[in-house]
């Protein structure tokens, strides 16, 4: 057999891709430690993205110590994907996360005002009915 199946996986790249990160628990806060394991990001990598990244934000607490939630892990994970997966930059995956939250938000305006005009047409037929019997 070869070396090549036995060797490990170097210290600059991730050991997992993007498809074999552990499930998240369902949890409230995760400690910078728990983030790497989940995220196979070193603790170092995760601060220096949170100086890169505006949409990473954990909350601070007791001694300035960091505490993430569910979304920020997801954010993690994406970043992770962009740089390690997809070979982006740092500056290119701000971008592209940033272009990413711009659509969703005018996917989720346009959901909001689809269901508030449907609101809107039936609160209509039920005033024109309550004027045609009144």
């Amino acid at each position: 057999m070869s070396e090549q199946s036995t060797s490990s996986p170097s210290n600059n790249s991730p050991s997992h891709s993007s498809e074999q990160l552990p499930p998240i628990p369902g949890k409230r806060y995760f400690t910078i430690g728990e983030v790497s394991e989940l995220c196979d990001v070193k603790p170092h990598v995760l601060r220096y993205w949170e100086q890169e990244f505006p949409q990473l934000k954990p909350v601070k607490r007791r001694g300035n110590r960091r505490y993430y939630q569910r979304h920020d892990v997801l954010m993690v994970r994406q970043i992770r994907s962009l740089l390690y997966d997809h070979g982006f930059t740092i500056g290119g995956a701000r971008q592209q996360l940033s272009s990413d939250a711009a659509k969703q938000d005018v996917s989720h305006s346009t959901q909001i005002i689809h269901q508030v005009r449907l609101e809107l047409e039936e609160i209509l037929l039920t005033l024109k009915r309550r004027v045609g019997h009144g």
